[in-house]
Formats: C-alpha cells, structure tokens, sequence
C-alpha cells in the first residue's frame, strides 16, 4: 500500500512537473512573439517615420532649389522685355512724349499772344519737337541701362536675345533723339529773308 502511494505522488509529481514545463515553454514562446512583435512594429514605425520625412524634407529642398533658380530667370526675363519695350518706344515715340510737345505747343501760344516772344517758329515748332527728342532720349537711355544690366550675368538664350534686341534698340532710339535735338536730319524752319514775321 505504501508503494502504490508512492507511484501515485511519483505520478503526480511527474504531471505536475510536465505541465509545469510546458506552461515554461508555453510563457517562454509567447514572450519571444511577443518580443518579436515589439521590435517589428518598432522597425516598421522606425521605417515608416524616416523615409517619408527625408523623401520630403529631399521634395522641400529641391522646390527651394528651384524657387531660387527660378525667381532671377523671371526676373532677368522681364528686365529683357521691358528694355526691349523702352527700346521700342524711344524709335517709334511715345504718348508722354506727344503730350508734353503739345503742352510746349500751347505754352509757345500764350507767350505769343503775351508778346513774351517773337520768334513764332521756336515757339510753335522748335521747343515742340526738341520736346519730344528728349521724351524720347530718356526711353531710350532707360533701355539701354536695363539691358545692359541684364546682360551682365549669364541667362538664358531668349532672355539674353530680347535684351541684346533692347539694347540695340535703346540704343538706335538715343541716336535719334540726339538727331531731333540737334536738327540733324532736319534743320528748324526759317522765314526768309526780307518776309515779314505774320505776313
């Protein structure tokens, strides 16, 4: 009877000893998965945080790039245009240019009609037209000053040959507003000679 106890508890020992190692192993499994599960998501988030931060801090730094790249082409583009536009309008005239010889024109009028003067054809005529050539001068010099700005640093192939175009023209424009200033290509009209003034 005593040996039969003892194989009983030897039994149970070994049950209890079995089942406790297999709740080890069970505990010792789950806590490896769970441990492996840990350092996945970790990875994962680590994986997830880093590369679409760098991606657009990479995507921010190159728009800055080509902001800053873009900006002085657009601005040395517009500078190529506007001399090309001032250059234009010092050959051809401007409105400010006629306004202020009409101004000249009626200022020349009172002063004849107040006997302030009595040279009617500078009056009417002349200061009118040198007027003008000046008007004109002033658009041109202003072009030729952009476009030489313009062309002081390296752009591109069309902004470079819209400001060589204002440039030339800027340029043309001073010639011919020094001609009407001057009476090159024409001198001021006369009264001739034994004419009287109003005759």
């Amino acid at each position: 009877m005593g040996t039969t106890t003892t194989e009983k508890r030897t039994d149970d020992e070994i049950a209890s000893e079995a089942d406790a190692a297999g709740k080890t192993a069970t505990d010792n499994a789950t806590e490896d998965a769970r441990e492996n599960a840990t350092e996945t998501v970790e990875e994962t988030a680590a994986d997830k945080s880093g590369e679409p931060g760098d991606a657009v801090a990479a995507e921010a730094d190159a728009q800055s790039e080509d902001a800053a790249r873009t900006a002085p082409g657009i601005a040395a583009g517009a500078g190529a245009v506007v001399a090309a536009g001032l250059g234009l309008a010092s050959v051809t005239g401007t409105w400010l240019g006629t306004l202020m010889a009409e101004r000249q024109t009626v200022v020349g009028q009172i002063n004849l009609q107040a006997h302030r003067t009595t040279d009617q054809i500078a009056a009417v005529y002349g200061t009118p037209w040198h007027t003008t050539a000046l008007v004109n001068g002033v658009f041109a010099l202003l072009a030729v000053i952009v476009a030489a700005v313009v062309l002081t640093r390296p752009r591109a192939t069309w902004v470079r040959a819209v400001a060589w175009g204002g440039l030339a023209l800027g340029v043309l424009g001073l010639f011919i507003a020094a001609g009407m200033y001057l009476d090159l290509f024409a001198s001021m009209p006369s009264i001739p000679t034994g004419a009287a003034p109003g005759a």
